[in-house]
């Protein structure tokens, strides 16, 4: 596995195990900055992996839980899947875009559910924010420490209005590579050639292989 790949899978570890977080958006959430929000996201998330054994293991039903409750209110991950998706999304019909969020979600879980034990050595500090108050979407710079060299990882972030207000993640960076653009390819390729619901099905066969290796390599 590659430095870029790795730091990537534990970051994205990090945010798949569930952060120690309020239910939904308080009124003080919604005014937090985007900078603070990262950083105390990020020091809960390495927290909630410290503590729970089952999230460390890999454990995809628990990372699942957390990720529902916890995480998701402060992700637009109907913008990211959209984003991955690129210009397919349009044609998508509501059905299908639910069923592209379900599977995504579903197969980032799945595909860096084995880093947990990793992102559990990691240490981390924010760059200073360098945004104007009327901004709408920001750019949080982050510096990532585990073995080896320091990595950046960025977090693309906008201000949402209306109920559950507040700044949402909706990209992430690693080392000059954004996470929905790195499937955005692939994603393109199989809608030209099977359409929307062949890339459903591309994503459910993937998961369903990806299930089934986890199971293999826990009875091995």
């Amino acid at each position: 596995m590659t430095m870029k790949r790795r730091f990537l899978t534990q970051l994205l570890a990090v945010f798949a195990s569930g952060v120690v977080l309020l239910q939904g958006l308080s009124a003080s959430a919604a005014d937090e900055a985007p900078d603070a929000l990262i950083d105390r996201l990020t020091k809960e998330a390495i927290d909630s992996i410290q503590a729970d054994k089952g999230i460390q293991a890999g454990d995809v039903a628990r990372i699942m839980e957390l990720l529902d409750e916890k995480v998701m209110p402060y992700l637009d991950f109907q913008r990211m899947t959209a984003l991955a998706v690129g210009p397919g999304w349009r044609q998508a019909s509501p059905e299908q875009r639910m069923r592209l969020e379900i599977e995504f979600k579903t197969l980032l879980v799945r595909t860096y559910s084995g880093a947990m034990s990793q992102a559990k050595n990691l240490t981390f500090s924010v760059k200073p924010l360098r945004s104007a108050p009327e901004d709408k979407e920001v750019i949080v710079r982050t510096l990532i420490k585990g073995r080896g060299d320091p990595v950046q990882l960025d977090y693309r972030l906008e201000k949402t209005p209306g109920v559950g207000a507040g700044w949402k993640i909706f990209n992430l960076n690693v080392l000059g590579v954004w996470l929905v653009e790195t499937y955005r390819s692939q994603f393109a390729q199989e809608i030209n050639a099977k359409g929307v619901d062949g890339l459903i099905n591309t994503l459910t066969e993937r998961n369903k292989a990806n299930a089934a290796g986890s199971v293999k390599s826990a009875k091995g």
